[in-house]
């Protein structure tokens, strides 16, 4: 062969060499692919395998959306979880009443003989315009002291009367004994302008306004006219604007309230009760309760009159918080049990297995409904509430993780790296939680991270219930429960849906994330 075809023959086998470097560099391998399997470590493979789930990627998303919104919105979020909000708004309080008296009210001054069978005897011997009566062993005169104002007497001794003009305090009480009653009547009735009772010298008006000096401390009236509050004392100028629009048959009036302005009154008329009602328009600053989204709450404000998006922020934070650590504890309980169980066998796997059994036997349910009622009972602060919320569930939680380490261990401690443990003289304790464990680590994460779905339901549920977490804290559980009745489940959607949503969103994301954990630690997935 001729050094130019040797030349023609390396330059070709070059090139050939060269097309297939390319080729190989542009093929695609399978995760599968044993080529691919081995330039890849166990993360990186597992990694692959998760991102290459679409859905699972699609869960990761939301909860990292959850997370941010949860534990930084909390943060930039300008108001904290517990702070209410106001609102001044018109209300029409009652201010007064007044009643027309049409039957006779009696004062005794001897009540030893101005009882309850003079009184009736009374009542009919003015009714039938006698000047006396009888009443048991007594013989009564009866004088007409003035318009329905009468007086009975036994000899020249008034003993009592009866009168449908009623004398009473400024806050509409019959207070004054019965001198100064009889007097004001008389007084009254004789259109005096003063009278004198126990050494006192009161002045009367036309309205029937009495005073002791510049002070009127009572009014006669045939109505009985009470202030709706204890401790107002209604002016005169009220009193006398209240019987006139009574006898107009007017709804509205003006006149001095006790602080001496000049206010609007409205009147209203019960049949039922044949009272009259004065009311007024009076600015009072309530809780912002039930208010709908705005552009300074976001999301509107419950039943206290919170800013709900704030609540929604906190209370994620506290439910996934109770999710993570009632997850942790129970693994901890569960990893130690599990791997003490599966390790030795025998006596020891048997023994722990009851226990397992035994909770597994627990009404869990009926058992937390139990505790959360005890704690009511005990008042427990909110604070520890959820630290015991959180241990209670923690510890009824431990079961199924002790079954699955136990299976995975079982499946391990026969495998040669563990011959090889045992052959170089390691302690059992090495040989568990450094050799056995970490090999379920892959399953025992794929279980915490659906199982984490399940407690925040069940820390919801609790909330719900009146059970779990306790204002002032905030969870999506007892959010959720601000809805006590079918009118604010109608009519404030936004104080239910956007926390069930949450809620919903959650779970559904830590199980497509679960799921997607699962597959990638599975070898036999070829994604």
């Amino acid at each position: 062969m001729s050094r130019i075809e040797k030349d023609e023959n390396v330059e070709e086998l070059e090139n050939l060499m060269e097309n297939q470097d390319i080729r190989e560099r542009n093929e695609e391998y399978s995760i599968g692919d044993d080529r691919r399997v081995k330039s890849l470590s166990p993360g990186a493979l597992v990694r692959r395998r998760f991102f290459r789930n679409k859905v699972a990627v699609i869960g990761l998303v939301i909860l990292i959306a959850m997370f941010v919104f949860s534990f930084i919105g909390g943060i930039v979020s300008p108001y904290s979880q517990d702070q209410l909000f106001y609102r001044d708004e018109k209300v029409s309080k009652d201010y007064a009443s007044a009643k027309k008296n049409d039957e006779y009210q009696f004062l005794a001054k001897d009540s030893e003989v101005f009882t309850s069978g003079v009184k009736a005897d009374m009542i009919v011997a003015i009714l039938d315009e006698q000047p006396q009566f009888t009443s048991g062993k007594d013989t009564f005169t009866l004088t007409k002291e003035g318009n329905n104002f009468y007086s009975a007497k036994v000899g020249d001794k008034v003993c009592g009367c009866a009168y449908k003009s009623i004398l009473t305090d400024t806050e509409g009480k019959t207070t004054f004994d019965f001198d100064t009653t009889f007097a004001a009547l008389k007084a009254l009735t004789n259109g005096e302008k003063a009278f004198s009772a126990g050494g006192k010298d009161y002045t009367i008006d036309e309205s029937g306004a009495v005073s002791l000096g510049d002070k009127v401390v009572g009014n006669i009236s045939s109505f009985i006219i009470k202030p709706a509050n204890n401790g107002v004392e209604l002016s005169k100028e009220f009193r006398a604007a209240l019987v006139k629009a009574v006898k107009d048959d007017s709804e509205k009036f003006e006149a001095l309230n006790h602080k001496g302005k000049n206010t609007k009154f409205t009147l209203s008329f019960n049949a039922d009760k044949e009272v009259y009602t004065a009311k007024t328009e009076t600015v009072t600053r309530k809780y912002d309760t039930y208010s709908y989204p705005s552009a300074k709450h976001w999301l509107g404000t419950d039943v206290n009159g919170m800013d709900l998006l704030t609540r929604l922020m906190y209370g994620g934070r506290v439910s996934l918080l109770i999710g993570f650590i009632v997850e942790f504890i129970a693994a901890a309980i569960g990893v130690t049990m599990g791997g003490i169980s599966g390790y030795f066998g025998g006596k020891v796997d048997n023994f722990i297995m009851r226990i397992v059994d035994v909770f597994y036997c627990i009404p869990t349910m009926p058992l937390i409904i139990i505790l959360g009622s005890i704690m009511d009972k005990m008042h427990v602060s909110p604070m520890m509430r959820m630290v015991y919320l959180m241990l209670i569930l923690g510890f009824l939680g431990w079961p199924s993780m002790a079954r699955l380490v136990r299976g995975q261990v079982l499946l391990f401690r026969e495998q040669e790296f563990m011959v090889a443990t045992e052959a170089t003289g390691l302690s059992v304790r090495r040989r568990i939680f450094k050799h056995l464990v970490p090999n379920v680590i892959p399953q025992l994460i794929v279980s915490m991270t659906m199982g984490l779905g399940g407690t925040i339901i069940t820390e919801a549920t609790l909330s719900f219930l009146g059970l779990g977490v306790k204002f002032p804290f905030a969870s999506w559980g007892n959010i959720i429960n601000d809805v006590g009745n079918t009118f604010v489940l109608t009519n404030y959607w936004f104080v239910w849906i956007p926390a069930g949503v949450l809620l919903l969103l959650t779970v559904v994301a830590f199980n497509l994330v679960g799921d997607g954990l699962r597959d990638a630690f599975d070898p036999r997935m070829k994604r």
